[in-house]
């Protein structure tokens, strides 16, 4: 066995987050990309962006948040009309339940808010009249938010990138490599893709746990188009952070790989970018991935399988040559 040069690899201080393992909850980044973090010490409403929530949030949660408002809206201006009592609203017999007259008022809400007004229902007071007024106030206010929620979603713009569920430990080059693949998802097209990874390894240090951020030198950082997969690889060799790391050392430091990727997409004609993690429980030591992308039957196209980005089988990989506990030493000597 050649004697290896020594290895020295300074950790970072820019992450954003702290050293401290002890103040960690979990995760450090979730694999949406969000920081695993939550915030106290000021009202809720001082801390909440209803319109970066709003932009954010799930298909399925925003429309479920609007038909909530529509309906809420609606139920609290016909109670309003109903505590008036009904006969203030033409329209409404007198003679029906009170269910139905409820409903009836329900519904002439609904008209009112939406600025809609068949005229079957009509306010039929001063008091009934200043509500509907103020209702078809609220109604516009609401529905100009609402379109443009609708055309900033719409068009905000996105990476639309997929990451395959499991990093890897693959053999590589007749060692070892850490490895992730990515794809874009929809129509769209990424030119001058640039990832960058960062390991969160933690450690104990004099009693005190630690968490140590190093960032990863990659095979390649940039490709000119992401038009298939993007295989992103981080050799554990001599220079890399986690050379000597066995499998045992990178279940006990709890590896976490935080990932991040920028881009530009010409349909925007702007950059886009996109994050995720990887913890250990998610690392798969000893597999490699299966190709994703062939030539159709016909030979006309390229057929890129997205539902195979994470596909992998179990593949021998070398064992470091120097194990952790001997390379600190050498490091320290």
């Amino acid at each position: 066995m050649s004697t290896p040069r020594k290895v020295k690899v300074n950790n970072i201080d820019n992450s954003g987050f702290g050293p401290n393992s002890n103040v960690e909850g979990g995760r450090l980044t979730n694999k949406d990309g969000s920081t695993n973090l939550r915030k106290t010490g000021m009202p809720f409403w001082e801390r909440i962006s209803w319109f970066h929530t709003l932009l954010r949030m799930s298909r399925a949660k925003f429309w479920i948040s609007i038909l909530l408002f529509y309906t809420f809206t609606n139920l609290l201006f016909a109670s309003i009309y109903y505590l008036i009592g009904v006969d203030q609203l033409m329209g409404i017999d007198g003679h029906d339940s009170e269910f139905h007259r409820f409903l009836d008022a329900f519904f002439f809400s609904s008209q009112t808010l939406t600025t809609v007004g068949y005229g079957h229902v009509a306010p039929h007071s001063i008091a009934t009249s200043f509500v509907a007024s103020t209702e078809s106030f609220v109604g516009i206010l609401a529905f100009a938010i609402v379109t443009g929620m609708l055309y900033g979603r719409f068009t905000r713009p996105r990476a639309y990138l997929i990451f395959s569920e499991n990093a890897l430990v693959a053999p590589y080059r007749g060692g070892r490599a850490l490895m992730f693949r990515m794809a874009t998802y929809k129509n769209n097209h990424l030119t001058d893709a640039e990832a960058m990874v960062t390991a969160a390894v933690h450690v104990k240090e004099k009693d005190r746990e630690l968490t140590h951020f190093y960032s990863l030198k990659l095979e390649y950082t940039k490709v000119n188009s992401l038009a298939l997969s993007w295989t992103v690889v981080h050799p554990l060799d001599e220079n890399s952070p986690l050379a000597g790391y066995t499998k045992q050392d990178l279940l006990d430091s709890r590896v976490e790989l935080i990932v991040a990727v920028k881009a530009f997409d010409d349909h925007f004609s702007n950059t886009v970018q996109q994050r995720t993690s990887y913890t250990i429980n998610e690392l798969v030591y000893g597999a490699r991935f299966l190709p994703m992308f062939h030539r159709a039957e016909d030979g006309s196209h390229t057929v890129l399988e997205l539902d195979k980005i994470n596909a992998h089988e179990p593949a021998a990989v070398p064992e470091p040559e120097l194990n952790l506990a001997d390379l600190d030493a050498l490091t320290n000597s």
